[in-house]
This record gives C-alpha cells, structure tokens and sequence, in this order.
C-alpha cells in the first residue's frame, strides 16, 4: 500500500511540472536563505575568531596608566608576575615614537616598541626572514632591531635588509630580522612598526617605565585565579589605586565574541526560517486546490475500495516530496550563494553538516505540518458527494 502511495504521488508530481515546482519555490527560496545566510556568518565569524585568536586566546594583557607618584610598570613588577603560578612568559612593551633614518631618508614618528625573547616565542609567525630579538640581546641591551614589512618596503625596495644599520632617536641600530606583513586588527598591526630589545628601549629612547604586559598562561582553565594574583602584584606596586592599571584576559574576550556570533547565526536563521513558514503555507493553499481539482479521482478511489487512512497517506507523501525537493534545490542554490558571496567578501567557505541537517529537516516538518490539513480533508470526503462531481 505504502510502495502504492508513493508511486502515486510521484507520478502526480511529474505530471504537473510547472504547478509542482511553483508549490516548492517558497521552500526553495526558505531553505537557500537559510544555507547562505548561517554559511557565510560562520564564515566571517570563523576568520575573524582566527583573528582575534591569533591576539592570544591563553594570554592576560596588563597595561598600565599608573599614578602621580608611579608612571607605570618597572622591571621588579615584571620579574614579581614571572614568578606567580600559572605563568610561561611575560612579555613586556615599551613604546614611543621617534624619528629614524636611514642613508639619506628620513621616517617621523614611527612606533617603536621594547620587547623581550617572549613576544617572539608567544607567536612563531611574526618572524619573516633574519632572527629574533633573544635573551643575550636583552640581557647585554644590543642595540639590534626588527623591522615591519611597511618600513622594508619604504627604506629598502629591491634591498635586503638584513645587516643594514638604522639610526633611531639619534643611535645607530642593526636590522637582524624582518616581520612577517601583518593582516590583524590596526591596533596590533606590527607592519609600521620596529622592535628592540625593551631593556634597550629603557636606555636609549627617554622611556622610563613599562606600559604594558603580556602575560602567557601554562593553563588557560586557570586563567581567573592567575588574575587575581596579577591584580594582588599590582594592587602592592599601585599602592592599592586599582584605577592605576587594567588586567584584560583574552580568553574571556574571545569567548564572549564566538558566543555574539553564535546568537547572531541563530537569529539570521530564525529570520530566515519564516520563509520556510511562507513556504510550506504555499504548500497546503496548493494541495487544498489539487484535491479539488482531483475530487472525482478521490470519489472513484474509495468507491472501489480505497480506505480513508490510504488517501490521507498519498497526499501527505506528495506535500512531503514537495517539500523534501524544494529543500535539495534549495540547499544547492544556497550553497551556491554563499560561495560567491564568500569569495567576495573574502572569507573562507565552509558548509556544515548541522546547517545541512537544519534546512532540510527544517523543510520536511514545513511539508508534514501543512501537509496534514489537505490530505486529511482529502480522507475524510465523501465518495458519493465526490462522484456527483462528475
């Protein structure tokens, strides 16, 4: 009987081409916005999560305002966050601007930062060509720099730089190494940026004091009880003026992010999904039509023996069809969308199987829900009222 209904059903489908794929374009157009919208927000949501993982999902940053009687951080205050539980490394900054020069050019204002062998270790990928800034350079402050991709290209086009000497704020500096072109957010972006040793920097530049730490974790699941002993250093070098410094952690920063771009797929879905309502109403207004069109069939049907549940059967298979088709049309065409859409906005392209899973469920509910209605007035009409239609 079942094998019967199907064969039915279909044939009805393929026979009104044209009506049947009319009926399914709410669904086609439901199921495709739906796989385009989720696809290309996981997408942007996945590349800038890169991003902002990139930044340290197990690092806290410390930066510090200080106070009238204290301007900022000092190496004792670094060396005291070294030695609390939890930590790798703590990489310090010291920043400024200057003037540097190099043959007869001249760069103004250009960012400086001290930093020690951990800023490099934290992230193997800053590192272009040359090397490092390493503990001897720290410890003997060298006066060695590695520079951004923006000053390679501004003072050396077509020039290797390595070995070639800069004068920064008036001393003379050998380039050791280059970084990487940097694609992150402008405010950690290192492409105009040069980078020595801070113990130089506190030296050489007119800087005094530290502004700001980056704190590397051994165990991200501890990372707040190792804020509340970064905030006890702090609170004892601030005399206890918690206004002086500010204790971020990335971790918390990221997870917070991937959760607003969670409830926003939901959302974008949910708005989407209305369309599979709109849709699967299309379906039912439809069916209702083609069982009156069909009323003497359905008259002839139970007058040889057709039982209502078998009737009810035939059509709630068809809206089913109509829905399941319109839902693989559709996740084609969304799919498709969210593919140029991808590559022109310029973030990666991944369908997951749970959107998949989604849409077309999602679609075939729409058909076994507004389906019901038709097939079992369809069931419950009577053969002798339907023949007199003849």
């Amino acid at each position: 009987m079942l094998w019967e209904s199907i064969r039915m059903s279909w044939k009805n489908i393929v026979t009104n081409k044209l009506r049947s794929f009319l009926t399914m374009l709410g669904i086609i157009i439901g199921v495709a916005s739906i796989i385009a919208l989720i696809t290309i927000v996981q997408g942007a949501t996945n590349s800038i999560s890169q991003q902002v993982t990139s930044l340290g999902a197990n690092k806290i940053t410390v930066n510090a305002m200080g106070t009238p009687l204290k301007q900022g951080l000092n190496e004792e205050d670094m060396k005291n966050i070294a030695h609390l539980k939890n930590i790798k490394g703590v990489s310090p900054t010291v920043l400024t601007k200057t003037n540097i020069v190099y043959q007869d050019q001249v760069k103004e204002d250009i960012n400086v930062q001290g930093k020690n062998e951990v800023y490099f270790q934290s992230n193997k990928s800053l590192l272009q060509s040359g090397r490092a800034i390493n503990i001897l350079d720290i410890q003997s402050k060298n006066q060695v720099a590695v520079i951004g991709q923006e000053l390679v290209t501004a003072l050396f086009y077509g020039v290797d730089p390595l070995g070639k000497n800069l004068i920064i704020n008036g001393t003379t500096y050998q380039i050791i190494g280059t970084m990487a072109p940097s694609s992150g957010f402008s405010a950690t972006s290192t492409n105009d940026t040069i980078v020595i040793p801070y113990t130089t920097a506190l030296r050489s530049l007119g800087v005094k004091n530290i502004t700001a730490l980056d704190v590397f974790l051994v165990d991200t699941s501890l990372a707040d009880d190792t804020v509340l002993d970064i905030k006890g250093v702090l609170n004892a070098a601030f005399n206890y003026n918690d206004q002086a410094y500010s204790v971020f952690n990335m971790g918390d920063i990221i997870a917070s992010f991937q959760s607003m771009m969670g409830m926003m797929s939901l959302l974008l879905g949910g708005i989407a999904a209305i369309s599979l309502v709109v849709g699967g109403i299309g379906i039912m207004n439809m069916m209702l039509v083609s069982i009156t069109e069909r009323t003497t069939e359905i008259g002839l049907r139970k007058a040889l023996g057709a039982t209502p549940n078998r009737i009810q059967v035939q059509f709630l298979i068809e809206s089913i069809f109509l829905s399941i088709f319109g839902g693989l049309i559709g996740l084609i065409l969304g799919s498709v969308i969210a593919f140029i859409a991808s590559t022109l906005i310029g973030v990666g392209y991944t369908m997951q199987l749970s959107t998949v899973i989604l849409a077309v469920g999602f679609s075939a509910v729409v058909g076994i829900i507004f389906g019901y209605m038709p097939a079992r007035r369809a069931s419950k009409l009577n053969p002798i009222d339907a023949l007199r239609s003849l």
